[in-house]
């Protein structure tokens, strides 16, 4: 009887705690704010972005990976975004400074280009400043409010477009572009307008034929016409006068700072981590591309990705100097594109391209619409073309890592220790064992030293 009764109380103080925590739930909380914990409602304004008709942005706010920075901002205070019309990020956009932001390596631009469209402040129409007003974005530049509902150059089209509890959202007619990202594309773009070309003159023409001279043409092998630096030095009005490096000499690029920002590239892309790896700490090539590029050469480096390198064997890596004699054989001492390549395959079918493992070339031909290295079931496709590209050193992604043919043979065909044994014992030219020969057979024995 007495676990009987001790049941039913237990019961009933189960169901009066269920009770009471449904009903403090229930309850508005005066002591601290609903997002304090941070969670994001779906009465959010964030939530609300995500589902508008603003797609183009929300699409650029997913891909610059902004959706915990501003789910933090939304839960710390309440926001206001001024968000651009899809035909201002679509139609109206210049094709080049889209194609800055859109590249992976200069996400950290694309970052603050769209948190100069938010503000930690809830800043309704009907509130809006009647005076010039400066306020501080989530990108830490400032921006102006103006009368009459302008912002800075452009003009609130759609206010109140979206009103929620932690913020709200106006519509403008064109892209805000802080002046940080602004100087960000006229450095790239200036550096990418810097090509190697080498001079060439005026055509003559023959008084005698009435048609132009065709230039003698330059045997295979032969030394360039020119010094390399005629083709290297930029001119005074896209570039300033070089500064002299280490024991001074002239360095034409700052080599260093493109090698560490193709590299950054390779991380932020994701996939290249065992390739930026290999560059940087089990080797000295990322300086010795720093140098290179410094000096005004260009490179391109064929990036295996890290499912690629995974299949790396052990003997394959632990032989001295083997991980600098793989990434020399990825490295073209050429300025290639994927569109330069794809054209090139596509026109002559197979192309050869030197590699800094000396005297080794890299077979490049057409494949199922893209382009293919090497040979037979070794060959490695072009998997993520162009992902880094300035002018001096461009990034095609693939997906194996490449051989020499004879290297990719006595890596792949198992040898026994006997006939290692053969393979390395030295053995004397065949004009040399004939001439021993006549030298017994005339009885000179005193000449036969050298042939012991």
């Amino acid at each position: 009887m007495d676990f009987q009764i001790h049941g039913v109380c237990r019961l009933i103080l189960t169901v009066c705690l269920i009770s009471f925590a449904s009903l403090s739930s229930a309850l508005p909380s005066t002591s601290q704010p609903s997002n304090s914990s941070g969670a994001i409602n779906s009465n959010s304004v964030l939530v609300a972005l995500l589902d508008s008709h603003y797609t183009i942005l929300s699409e650029l706010v997913e891909k610059a990976l902004l959706l915990q920075t501003l789910e933090s901002a939304v839960g710390a205070h309440n926001i206001t975004i001024f968000a651009p019309r899809n035909e201002a990020l679509d139609r109206d956009l210049d094709p080049e400074f889209k194609r800055f932001l859109l590249e992976p390596r200069n996400l950290r631009s694309l970052q603050t280009l769209l948190m100069y469209h938010v503000i930690p402040t809830r800043i309704p129409a009907d509130e809006w400043p009647t005076s010039d007003a400066d306020h501080r974005t989530l990108s830490s530049d400032p921006i102006r409010l103006l009368p009459n509902q302008k912002i800075d150059l452009a003009n609130v089209i759609h206010p109140n477009a979206i009103v929620r509890p932690d913020g709200v959202i106006h519509g403008i007619e064109r892209l805000l572009i802080p002046r940080s990202v602004q100087e960000d594309f006229n450095r790239r773009r200036s550096l990418t307008s810097i090509s190697a070309v080498l001079p060439e003159g005026a055509p003559e023409v023959d008084p005698r034929t009435n048609r132009l001279k065709k230039p003698a043409p330059v045997p295979a092998g032969a030394p360039p016409v020119l010094p390399v630096f005629y083709a290297m030095a930029p001119g005074p009005d896209l570039a300033p006068a070089p500064a002299p490096g280490p024991g001074g000499a002239h360095r034409w690029f700052d080599g260093e700072s493109q090698v560490k920002d193709f590299i950054q590239t390779l991380l932020h892309y994701g996939g290249y981590n065992e390739m930026a790896d290999i560059l940087v700490n089990l080797t000295s090539l990322a300086t010795e591309m720093g140098r290179l590029v410094s000096e005004g050469y260009v490179l391109t480096v064929l990036a295996p990705n890290d499912e690629a390198m995974s299949r790396l064997t052990t003997d394959q890596l632990s032989e001295p100097g083997a991980p600098e004699q793989i990434m020399y054989y990825h490295l073209v001492p050429e300025y290639q594109t994927e569109e330069s390549m794809y054209n090139a395959v596509r026109r002559f079918g197979k192309i050869s391209y030197d590699t800094l493992r000396v005297p080794h070339k890299v077979v490049a031909q057409e494949a199922d619409g893209s382009v293919k290295f090497g040979h037979g079931e070794e060959a490695a496709y072009l998997f993520d073309p162009d992902i880094y590209t300035d002018g001096r050193i461009s990034v095609q992604g693939i997906d194996k890592v490449l051989f020499p043919p004879e290297a990719a043979e006595t890596s792949t065909v198992p040898v026994s220790p006997a006939e290692r044994k053969v393979v390395a014992k030295p053995r004397r030219g065949k004009l040399l064992e004939v001439a021993c020969k006549m030298l017994g057979a005339f009885g000179q024995d005193s000449l036969l030293t050298t042939c012991q």
